[in-house]
């Protein structure tokens, strides 16, 4: 097959891929086709959850390069993928990326909501999109299988943690929070809104996984039908401090945030990542907890006057030491999660 030529190329590796990517000294949409390596963490546990679901029908939605397919080909049990995308050349260099890998998965050139509603359904659906996935929830939603899994990134960070908050209530139907815990509060936004949608169809999206990392968050989430459980699934529905609706259940299946961690301490390719590992366990750990938000010890120290800061190992092991729960979370380095109340966790930090 001829080399696509459109366009200056170069080629780069991600994990077990190898694959030509635009060139350009800066990452941004008006490239040919996008690619962002910062996301390699995104595909990485996205293979991780192909591997603890096992979907049988895959739906690799704008898949770009088609970096994401070819290393579900690659890392994960084996699928039958539909990769595609609305550009026509996106679609040309993926299938020069495909071949040149030597994988093979279907590849549709179609705008995404038109292949969803063309399609008989998928067991795992990736809605990757640059800026907001609003638009394509109903349609990736009404084409989920039963227990399948939707997998949902958001970039517009800036809307879900209230830097714009009118934007956010105009797509997420809810008020974000602009303090130290904007981002889980942003994430649990995320969240209600995709859950929402789903319940027009019967159908219950709960998370199995999520984070906020970098400029996006990222959920997984697992499909239940049936009104009785989007029924029990709407009453995590709640407010706090002013802001929400948001989800105020689990962010995390801790077996699965488990599995997850347990699959790449073992893997080949990411078990030479110290930073994705730590990631993965520091998420695992946070799992155990059921808490809504988090404490900022900084926050906590300039708000109350507790000078000087102390330590967190050292608040994380006297919180253990007197019998509360308690982790460190990815989403902030200052911060622990924990089900001890302010008032006793301020005790601790003044002694």
């Amino acid at each position: 097959m001829p080399a696509f030529t459109g366009f200056s190329k170069q080629l780069v590796n991600e994990r077990s891929a190898e694959f030509f990517v635009p060139k350009g000294k800066t990452i941004s949409k008006k490239l040919p086709v996008f690619y962002n390596p910062i996301m390699s963490l995104n595909r990485d546990i996205s293979v991780l959850m192909l591997r603890i679901f096992r979907p049988k029908y895959v739906c690799d939605l704008m898949a770009g390069t088609g970096v994401r397919s070819i290393r579900f080909c690659k890392e994960s049990p084996r699928c039958d993928i539909t990769s595609n995308d609305s550009s026509q050349t996106a679609c040309s260099l993926m299938k020069e990326n495909m071949v040149h890998n030597k994988v093979e998965f279907k590849i549709e050139n179609k705008d995404a909501n038109l292949l969803l509603a063309e399609s008989t359904g998928f067991d795992y659906i990736d809605i990757d999109p640059f800026g907001t996935p609003v638009q394509f929830l109903d349609s990736s939603i009404k084409r989920i299988s039963r227990k399948g899994i939707l997998a949902v990134t958001a970039t517009d960070t800036s809307s879900l943690c209230g830097t714009h908050p009118k934007a956010c209530l105009r797509k997420y139907w809810s008020i974000p929070s602009h303090s130290s815990t904007m981002h889980e509060i942003g994430l649990r936004i995320l969240i209600r809104r995709i859950q929402l949608i789903g319940a027009q169809y019967d159908k219950s999206l709960t998370p199995v996984f999520s984070y906020s990392k970098n400029h996006y968050f990222r959920v997984f989430l697992a499909c239940t039908k049936g009104k009785y459980y989007v029924d029990n699934m709407l009453t995590n529905h709640g407010t706090s401090d002013g802001s929400g609706p948001f989800w105020t259940g689990n962010l995390w299946d801790k077996e699965v945030a488990e599995k997850a961690l347990n699959d790449a301490s073992k893997d080949q390719f990411f078990v030479n990542d110290p930073h994705l590992l730590s990631f993965l366990k520091i998420i695992s750990s946070e799992s155990e907890i059921s808490q809504i938000g988090f404490y900022d010890l900084h926050n906590l120290c300039e708000r109350y006057k507790v000078n000087p800061i102390p330590k967190k190992d050292l608040i994380m092991q006297k919180l253990h030491s007197s019998g509360f729960k308690v982790s460190e979370t990815h989403f902030s380095p200052t911060a622990i999660r924990s089900d001890v109340s302010i008032s006793d966790l301020l005790k601790i930090m003044k002694k």
